[in-house]
């Protein structure tokens, strides 16, 4: 039977809902812990190494493990890995909430990217699986990628609430009873798909995926902070030399945990390079907005929360215009407009002063945001009609590979060049006006975090600790706009090049030598 004559019913459009539950939440737990950051740098008082690992360990390890996971729900039950996943998340977010360190925190938000990465492959195969019918299934990865878009609003009214009520603690708390939610609702009304023929799980292969996205982003980000050491140089270079034997082991495996053949669809592969870039110059820069708001602007969580509403109507027709586009105009030039905007969004960014408006930033953010939007909605579709049914998971953990891995990209790169001008700047302030009766590990907190110059200024008396925070918060705002900057260089450029390297793509492209659709995959419980 044909995929176009399969439609779906009412039980699959409110298992819809369930499906972007994790989808949600993954999201707010993201822009949930940038309002957090200042909370967490007072109480645990990370170095700026350790901060930066506490924001992106959780987006390295869910990169490393997604390819992985993907490939595992195919052949044991998307929803049972779903389930699964659910119930690790929960529990690591209870660890994450009651963490005593820094290091411990940095452990158990490695727990929830390995516990997040069971998640997002299943809920997006599971929708290739229950929508087979194209204009269903396009209708239902718009209401994914809205899920996805509201986890980003709502999340931060809901973390800027309880940090303005509760200990930071508190923001990892609210998944648990969502994850019981998913628990309980799941079995349900999601039915459970597994390929029919999925083939041997390759456990080396995943071993060397998830070498090589650690290595690798690891070396990056370490290069970016200390500058080109032997050390995060060998990491980088032991990285490629682990995913060149991926890619090569993949070539040989007769059960792939990737199909590289997929790479041969134009479609794919570029869909798959603006999955990167756009989450690289989102999530790397939605890292100094929020922190703006509050140490810059001096708005609490909450106020910051609130404002960051006002994104809303640019995401709202950012969704209504790629749509619009998306049935009139080639998929080359919805992607080029959407980063276009991003550009846009960005190079306000790099006029943020110290003393500039809110709405100024604002603008700013809701571009970024509207711009990302208009180019995910499209790209995830691309990605899975790429594929065949039966390696639905596998192709849908790459797309949420490249989001997570630009994400992860994005904060270990624009974050630690906005760090590392920070640290220079105020290594030079602390240098030319040295502070007496300042402990060496609070003068070092201040040279590594404006969070940590905000707690030593507190301490410090009348003009000399306004002038602290004042140097802070200067330094903190250049690194912002150098961050802007480099994003808006890559995107522009990344925009130009999907315009050519797409441009022949149709409105409606099918995988190169799939004539027909391919059949549905087997279900292990009916619909």
């Amino acid at each position: 039977m044909s995929d176009t004559t399969i439609t779906a019913g009412r039980k699959e459009w409110i298992g819809l809902a369930v499906l972007v539950l994790p989808c949600l939440l993954v999201s707010m737990d993201i822009s949930v812990l940038f309002f957090a950051v200042p909370f967490i740098s007072a109480d645990l008082r990370p170095t700026g190494t350790e901060q930066l690992w506490i924001m992106d360990v959780y987006a390295f390890v869910l990169a490393g493990m997604l390819i992985t996971m993907g490939a595992l729900g195919d052949r044991v039950g998307r929803r049972r890995l779903l389930l699964i996943g659910g119930a690790a998340f929960g529990a690591a977010s209870l660890l994450a909430a009651y963490s005593t360190s820094a290091e411990m925190l940095i452990l158990t938000r490695a727990l929830l990217g390995l516990a997040g990465a069971t998640l997002m492959p299943s809920t997006l195969a599971l929708i290739r699986n229950m929508f087979p019918d194209p204009a269903q299934r396009k209708t239902a990865i718009a209401l994914w990628t809205a899920g996805m878009t509201s986890g980003a609003i709502v999340g931060p009214i809901v973390g800027g609430f309880l940090l303005e009520h509760f200990w930071w603690g508190s923001a990892f708390l609210v998944n648990v009873p969502a994850m019981v939610l998913l628990l309980v609702c799941g079995p349900l009304l999601l039915p459970e798909f597994r390929a029919p023929s999925a083939g041997a799980f390759d456990l080396m292969g995943a071993v060397l995926s998830l070498a090589a996205v650690i290595a690798v982003i690891y070396g990056i980000k370490q290069t970016a902070v200390d500058g080109a050491g032997v050390t995060p140089l060998a990491v980088l270079l032991a990285g490629l030399a682990a995913g060149a034997l991926f890619v090569a082991r993949q070539r040989r495996h007769p059960a792939p945990l990737v199909d590289l053949t997929l790479f041969r669809h134009r479609a794919f592969g570029g869909a798959l390079a603006v999955n990167v870039m756009t989450l690289f110059g989102f999530v790397g820069i939605t890292l100094f907005t929020s922190q703006y708001m509050q140490l810059v602007l001096g708005l609490t969580p909450f106020a910051a929360a609130l404002w960051s509403i006002s994104v809303f109507p640019g995401i709202a027709g950012a969704i209504a215009l790629s749509g619009v586009m998306a049935a009139r105009v080639r998929p080359a030039y919805v992607l080029g407009t959407g980063l276009l905007v991003t550009v846009a969004g960005l190079l306000v960014l790099t006029q943020l002063r110290t003393g500039s408006p809110l709405g100024m930033l604002l603008v700013g953010a809701a571009l970024v945001a509207a711009g990302i939007v208009m180019a995910s909605t499209l790209t995830a579709d691309l990605i899975l009609t790429a594929a065949p049914p039966e390696r639905a998971g596998a192709a849908s953990a790459m797309s949420e590979t490249g989001s997570e891995l630009g994400g992860a990209l994005g904060l270990a790169i624009l974050g630690s060049v906005g760090a590392a001008v920070y640290h220079h700047r105020m290594a030079d302030v602390l240098a030319a006006a040295p502070l007496t009766g300042v402990s060496p590990e609070a003068l070092r907190a201040a040279e590594d975090t404006l969070g940590g110059a905000a707690a030593v200024a507190a301490g410090l008396p009348g003009q000399a600790g306004a002038a602290m925070l004042r140097a802070g918060q200067e330094a903190f705002t250049q690194g912002l706009n150098l961050a802007a900057a480099a994003g808006a260089v890559l995107l522009a450029a990344t925009a130009v090049a999907t315009m050519i390297a797409l441009r022949a793509v149709p409105r409606s492209a099918r995988p190169a030598g799939q004539d027909a659709p391919a059949p549905p995959p087997v279900p292990l419980h009916g619909r």
